[in-house]
């Protein structure tokens, strides 16, 4: 079987779960015996891709023909959802091509466009273009490929599923690994809704990281729930060296908070409880780690609490400097609002640290040695927090455990999981 595979990210260049997700799941495939082609928008050199083919979608040349590029613009119509997502080719060319809908004009065999792309493969203003283009390059992609089915990850790469499926004619799965409800509430952008609305309609199978989200898909999107399947994610094996002698540098026991400082993650939440723990003992560091929109908002808020000699803020972590931070907390907690998965509590547990996590979060379906507590509840949380802390029986009987289960959640296993979602529609 071979597998057409379409991400946004990928290790050791990423900003969250999302690449982390789609390494381990590549790697489970092929140990699995799947032939994989793995397509992002750019590629640097240093990733690891071994057993499988990294495609870098900026090296791809764009070369349609009337004859072919007439069939593609036929089948590329769906991108037409706002004026701002229809394939951006350059603002000349773009003309050109809308004053030509009617192809069968040009002279046959007569080039309509030849060019790279350069993708940023970054989340900025030029986004909307990105994945446009992304669907263009896809679509070509698929036209010079052999392939059994295509299976694109988040809505990033949806147009591009969608474009090369009706270019092959194979069947597309997509990968929800989170929706527009997560990221924004109920305040959604239309534009990114749109897009995922139409991937999921599209889709031939729809895959899920967790019950949750599986709700989420049937019931905002008014998806036929036959074709939605779970398949909940893992984590990768430490292969990092022994931390267990990292030094803290300070003698308080330390609370760490590590993701995106956004709506979506809860960090106000994770502040209050802060502010709740330390009214009852001072002997406490918090760490906030990562970056976001709300991470002003976050400092003045400390800065109001009078917690600032308490509490830290470390920006965005890579790889190696999280393993670091997880090696010197006691706690982590997750205090997500909505949380489709959430890699990261698997992560410090595999470090041997106690987590405390959000009930409205899909690990909190698989996780059996973790305190879950719901999001809003700041007493709980903090009551939580200060338990781990003072009660050492408390706290080596999660680390212990908490180790244990997540050694046996394996991306081979959520890789198989996948191979029977592929065979239904093969």
């Amino acid at each position: 079987m071979r597998v057409l595979m379409f991400g946004w990210e990928f290790p050791p260049h990423i900003t969250g779960g999302l690449g982390t997700a789609c390494f381990g799941l590549t790697k489970g495939l092929v140990k699995l015996g799947t032939e994989v082609i793995f397509v992002v928008p750019k590629a640097y050199g240093d990733e690891s891709h071994q057993g499988f083919r990294l495609l870098n979608a900026s090296d791809v040349t764009m070369d349609f023909m009337e004859s072919e590029h007439q069939e593609f613009w036929n089948k590329i119509k769906y991108m037409e959802i706002g004026s701002n997502l229809i394939p951006y080719v350059g603002e000349e060319e773009f003309e050109t091509l809308v004053e030509s809908k009617e192809l069968h004009k040009t002279e046959r065999q007569k080039s309509v466009f030849s060019r790279n792309f350069k993708f940023s493969g970054k989340y900025g203003k030029n986004l909307m273009q990105e994945v446009s283009r992304y669907a263009l390059i896809a679509s070509s992609i698929a036209s010079q490929n052999t392939f059994d089915l295509i299976h694109a990850h988040d809505w990033l790469t949806y147009p591009a599923g969608i474009a090369a499926k009706h270019i092959s004619g194979k069947p597309l799965v997509i990968h929800v690994h989170a929706t527009e409800f997560d990221r924004s509430g109920e305040n959604v952008n239309p534009s990114v809704f749109e897009i995922e609305k139409k991937g999921m309609e599209e889709a031939d199978r729809i895959i899920t990281v967790s019950n949750l989200t599986r709700q989420i898909v049937i019931e905002k999107y008014g998806i036929d729930p036959t074709k939605v399947y779970t398949v909940h994610n893992a984590v990768e094996p430490s292969d990092r060296p022994d931390l267990t002698n990292v030094s803290k540098h300070v003698k308080e026991k330390v609370v760490t908070f590590l993701g995106r400082v956004t709506y979506q993650k809860g960090p106000d939440y994770f502040v209050e409880a802060a502010h709740k723990v330390l009214k009852r003992d001072r002997n406490v560091r918090f760490v906030m780690a990562g970056s976001g929109d709300l991470l002003h908002r976050m400092v003045r808020r400390i800065a109001k609490l009078k917690m600032g000699t308490r509490f830290h803020f470390t920006g965005f972590l890579d790889g190696p400097e999280v393993d670091t931070m997880f090696a010197m907390s006691d706690v982590y907690v997750m205090p997500s609002v909505s949380e489709p998965f959430g890699i990261s509590p698997l992560e410090a547990m595999r470090s041997n640290v106690p987590v405390v996590i959000s009930k409205q979060s899909g690990v909190s379906e698989v996780l059996q040695h973790a305190i879950k507590v719901d999001f809003w509840d700041i007493d709980a949380m903090a009551d939580a927090i200060y338990g781990i802390l003072h009660y050492q029986g408390l706290q080596k009987m999660f680390a212990r455990y908490g180790k244990e289960e997540v050694d046996n959640l394996k991306w081979e296993n959520a890789a198989f999981n996948i191979v029977e979602v592929y065979k239904t529609v093969l």
